[in-house]
């Protein structure tokens, strides 16, 4: 059966927004506040994946403090995460990154919507193509160097999703050993500790944690974490156990070789949600991962291209 697709100009939250529709899922993109994507609704199961919180959308400026703007949804973390310096050019990479805060252009061409952004600082240009599948999305990524020397980044999926009791994560069996870098955790202890996963000890209590799992809203906690190992299968996903749903994840691990997990119960800003984060590089700051060689790089005058497939379905 041929799939029903349509889009539409639509309003969110008082910004002008791109809507995707089609038999299975409604998807929503804000070109205006770095491209990010702040619905995607899974009709089947009547649930919506990325986490909405109730703050006024507000554009936020170049270099903004990602702490002081809306945490809701799917932003793009590029070229690094952590604020710092740049390992080759002479600039700071703002908190989060550039292009979560900068407006992109976009055109639609048969059903693709084509967004990119270019940098004002540093020499690149960043494009991604979104496509709607039957159920799901098809992101293209393109990173364009336009300078004479390879230019080292991190890119992420800062995707922000709904969690509960029954959200737990799944991902490649290979993967058994983490590192802490969220200094703020109850369980993790201090930046760099390693971990066994998926489970593990709690620094703070002693008892056995599983952190595949997602533990009782009260606990006020928050966790990021990294594992260790390259990724050699390039997926990873949430199963959402009370309505008996997956949010897949699925990219090319030869392009986006590492795996972090963000787990926030309360813990910052109040708020509950989980993140899964395919990464270019690990362990967020784009000049530290240069110096331990855990960074992907463009060439000099070239691209870097990676995809991501965001897919939901049945347990």
């Amino acid at each position: 059966m041929e799939q029903t697709f349509s889009w539409k100009m639509t309003t969110y939250k008082g910004l002008e927004g791109i809507e995707l529709d089609n038999e299975h899922i409604t998807c929503v993109i804000l070109p205006s506040y770095g491209g990010k994507m702040v619905s995607l609704y899974d009709k089947e199961a009547d649930y919506e994946w990325l986490y909405q919180s109730d703050e006024e959308l507000v554009v936020p400026p170049y270099g903004a403090d990602f702490s002081d703007y809306d945490s809701s949804g799917f932003d793009e973390m590029f070229p690094g995460i952590d604020e710092g310096p740049h390992p080759t050019i002479d600039h700071t990479v703002p908190d989060h990154g550039e292009v979560w805060t900068m407006p992109w252009s976009w055109k639609e061409e048969n059903g693709t919507f084509k967004l990119e952004v270019t940098s004002p600082v540093f020499p690149y240009t960043l494009k991604k193509e979104i496509k709607l599948m039957t159920k799901g999305l098809l992101i293209t990524y393109e990173a364009i160097n336009h300078s004479a020397q390879a230019f080292p980044f991190i890119w992420t999926a800062h995707a922000l999703l709904n969690m509960d009791e029954a959200t737990e994560i799944s991902v490649p069996e290979h993967l058994k050993s983490i590192m802490n870098v969220e200094k703020a955790t109850h369980h993790l202890g201090s930046w760099g500790t390693p971990h066994t996963y998926p489970v593990t000890q709690s620094r703070k209590t002693g008892t056995s944690i599983d952190l595949s799992k997602l533990e009782p809203r009260e606990d006020k906690t928050i966790e990021k974490f990294y594992f260790t190992e390259r990724l050699d299968k390039g997926n990873c996903a949430i199963v959402q156990k009370d309505i008996k749903r997956t949010l897949t994840y699925e990219f090319p691990e030869d392009q986006v070789p590492y795996l972090g997990v963000w787990k926030n119960r309360g813990g910052y800003r109040g708020e509950y949600n989980v993140a899964l984060e395919p990464c270019t590089g690990v362990y967020d700051d784009v000049y530290i991962a240069d110096k331990i060689d855990k960074v992907s790089k463009i060439p000099a005058a070239g691209t870097y291209e990676w995809t991501l497939k965001l897919e939901v379905g049945g347990i």
